[in-house]
């Protein structure tokens, strides 16, 4: 390890909850079920330092390490107009950022709905419609006006094999998508093509991936961001990294020392070697559309959170302790119960709980619920987030041993709604760091909120390749 860690051991306070005996006695199980030691958490950082040094190494590593070619940081001073381009579910999103110097930034945008013909047909028809939208935006804002080609970032939310800053190969369609005569080709030449017969003066500057675009949207106005995190739905991190250290690189030459490494953590434990996973865990991730797969994400993101906590409950219930053993239809049902609940039971602290029996009674429709039972929902409700945050700081402070910048100080740009929305994440997240390294240590890992990788972020991306293009060229 390349930061020692203090020698603090943490006792979590076992929750107490007024039930029965045998209520208590379950709820104390699922407690020390749920509850990441900080033991448990060391061998865990240590784990993924390796696997990340493995991705480093080469392919075919079960964290992939996947270099984006973003190189070089912002200054916060650049100025100047880009264009972004955000497709990746039911809407396209166009948008231009003037970059004001001082990491300020003024913006403009407008959603186009794409049609499911179009997300069904041939690829060319896809990229024309989008063109269309780039040019009917810029003729509505008046960017047209300007000499120069205009340098766009394209956030295309859908596997891609990325050859270069503005090169990728479409691996297969998610979300609904189905173009024709796009898999295994550059999806940039054919959107690019598509702007060059319409005579777009726009330039594809680069393909985004929106975890890098989270980190580079700190980076404007925080330049000493260094690493970048998805907590919503799912989850991934990307941090930069010396291009000396990716040893699988062969990209050639860069203008800068740095890349950003796109880590796609979600992969993490593959072998399941160090996750705490529990009974609960191990039924989703076997119902789950992708077993053995992705499990650290499946311990750590709002797409999951609510089933795990859906399956413990169930667990409770068949041993009858709680609701007196009764469920209803709707929580039976596979994603019965939403992530989003949890947000709302954990600041419960009304007297009978009211808002907890109102998701369980009038949501969930479960037979009249004793204040007991709605206790040990908000205590569950409360380990499966903890673990959660702690998790997401193993991770954190793999990434940041790694570089070299726990003792340092590092700016951490996190986006998504598990870490916007649930209550405690980021103390939660501190308190880890704190209890695994001292308080001197903790105080330096500075955490920010920062929306919208995928819009501004993908500006910002477009700008640093202009940049290094730029560079390169004189």
């Amino acid at each position: 390890m390349l930061c020692s860690f203090s020698d603090t051991q943490v006792e979590h306070e076992l929750p107490h909850i007024d039930g029965t005996p045998e209520q208590q006695e379950m709820m104390h199980k699922l407690f020390h079920q749920f509850n990441l030691t900080t033991d448990k958490a060391r061998i865990i950082i240590e784990q993924f330092v390796e696997e990340m040094k493995k991705g480093l190494d080469h392919e075919g590593a079960t964290v992939p390490m996947i270099p984006s070619f973003v190189t070089g940081r912002p200054t916060g001073e650049e100025k100047g107009k880009y264009l972004a381009l955000d497709l990746g579910g039911t809407n396209l999103r166009v948008c231009e950022f003037e970059l004001k110097g001082n990491g300020e930034f003024s913006v403009h945008q407008q959603k186009y709905v794409v049609a499911e013909e179009l997300k069904t047909g041939d690829m060319r028809r896809l990229c024309d419609f989008i063109a269309d939208c780039v040019d009917n935006f810029i003729t509505e804002y008046g960017t047209h006006h300007i000499q120069d080609k205009l340098q766009l970032g394209f956030t295309f939310s859908f596997p891609v094999n990325q050859t270069d800053i503005n090169r990728g190969t479409l691996m297969h369609w998610t979300k609904g998508f189905n173009c024709s005569n796009a898999i295994n080709k550059d999806v940039v030449i054919m959107l690019q093509d598509s702007f060059l017969r319409k005579n777009i003066s726009v330039h594809v500057a680069a393909l985004v991936n929106d975890t890098v675009g989270t980190l580079m949207a700190n980076a404007y106005r925080h330049p000493q961001t260094s690493m970048g995190i998805i907590l919503g739905t799912g989850t991934n991190a990307a941090y930069y990294e010396k291009l000396s250290n990716i040893k699988k690189w062969r990209g050639g030459e860069q203008v800068f020392e740095e890349m950003v490494v796109n880590m796609e953590w979600g992969a993490f434990d593959l072998e399941r070697r160090v996750l705490p996973m529990t009974m609960y865990d191990n039924k989703l991730d076997r119902k789950s559309i992708n077993p053995r797969q992705q499990l650290f994400e499946k311990m750590i993101s709002g797409m999951y959170l609510g089933e795990i906590v859906r399956n413990a409950m169930l667990h409770m219930v068949d041993q009858l302790a709680l609701f007196n053993g009764q469920s209803s239809v709707t929580l039976n049902k596979q994603w019965g119960f939403e992530t989003a609940y949890m947000s709302t039971m954990v600041v419960d602290e009304s007297e009978n709980l009211e808002k907890i029996r109102h998701i369980l009674e009038e949501t969930l429709l479960i037979p009249p619920t004793t204040l007991g039972d709605r206790q040990i929902v908000k205590h569950i409700c409360i380990a499966v987030g903890r673990r959660a945050a702690r998790l997401s700081a193993c991770g954190v402070a793999a990434v940041l041993a790694h570089t070299g910048e726990l003792e340092k100080g590092a700016n951490v740009a996190i986006d998504g709604s598990v870490y916007e929305f649930f209550p405690n994440f980021q103390n939660y997240l501190v308190d880890t760091l704190d209890e695994l390294f001292g308080t001197e240590v903790a105080k330096g890992i500075h955490f920010s909120l920062a929306r919208d990788g995928s819009g501004f972020g993908a500006a910002m991306i477009a700008m640093m390749a202009h940049k290094a293009a730029l560079a390169k060229s004189s």
